[in-house]
């Protein structure tokens, strides 16, 4: 049997869309078909990426969330079922990091991490999920890890902490979630080349850094698109629990 990944008549939900991955993300699921509700705490970039997404010819509505508040959660996905009629995908994106030494991360900074890496994630799944089970149709969860979910780095201690508790999530959930025809599956990206990171990766560090990945390269936000559509598209029907890194070949490096 032979698939091409066409979305048409889904619909689907990314957090953390304003902007970076997340922007991506939708971009590519509208590109494959599927209507998308874009959600994140700032309503203008929302509004920016909505148009961009309609401009091409997609189906995008905005929604506002804040991923670690469940009220916020609950009433955007009601929107999002209003507005779409269904909920088939979920895009948990939205994350945040702090960048210090373990001993001078403060604990309203870990806090901050954890409640919207891990609680957000939990939190907008645990809704996308009961919204599914009731539709009675199943869908696709991907929770958006990192390859810091599965070997660490410096200064990054409570960032890799949540994404490491994500993966862990993510397994959870396939088990309970199979029964009602919900796979979820947890992408863990590389270091991927932004605008938020180009200037640091051309510095001293950032190239001792990428020389440290066997392709000796950064990511770009298309090589995302193949992996993610995979899980979200009946071509990957027998994927759930399943852990997917593209990072260049860093975790197999030694350094």
């Amino acid at each position: 049997m032979s698939y091409v990944i066409n979305l048409g008549g889904r619909n689907a939900l990314v957090t953390g869309a304003s902007g970076g991955l997340g922007r991506y993300f939708a971009i590519a699921l509208a590109r494959a078909g599927a209507a998308v509700a874009i959600a994140a705490r700032r309503e203008h970039s929302l509004h920016v990426v909505r148009d961009e997404i309609r401009g091409a010819g997609g189906n995008a509505v905005a929604v506002v969330m804040d991923v670690t508040d469940s009220s916020s959660v609950i009433s955007a996905i009601d929107q999002v079922k209003a507005q779409l009629g269904s909920l088939d995908i979920l895009i948990n994106n939205a994350g945040v990091t702090v960048t210090k030494p373990f001993l001078d991360v403060a604990e309203t900074e870990w806090d901050r991490v954890v409640d919207t890496n891990l609680n957000g994630v939990f939190l907008v799944a645990q809704a996308a999920a009961r919204a599914m089970r009731d539709q009675g149709s199943g869908g696709v969860i991907v929770n958006i890890a990192s390859i810091l979910g599965l070997r660490v780095a410096g200064q990054v201690a409570a960032y890799a902490a949540s994404k490491a508790a994500v993966v862990h999530l993510t397994r959870t959930m396939a088990l309970e979630l199979a029964r009602y025809r919900i796979r979820v599956n947890a992408l863990c990206p590389g270091y991927i080349e932004t605008d938020l990171n180009r200037e640091f990766f051309a510095s001293d560090v950032g190239r001792a850094l990428i020389n440290r990945i066997p392709q000796r390269r950064l990511g770009q936000q298309e090589e995302l698109e193949g992996p993610l559509l995979l899980m979200c598209s009946d071509a990957g029907s027998y994927m759930t629990g399943g852990v997917l890194a593209v990072d260049g070949g860093h975790l197999v490096s030694s350094l």
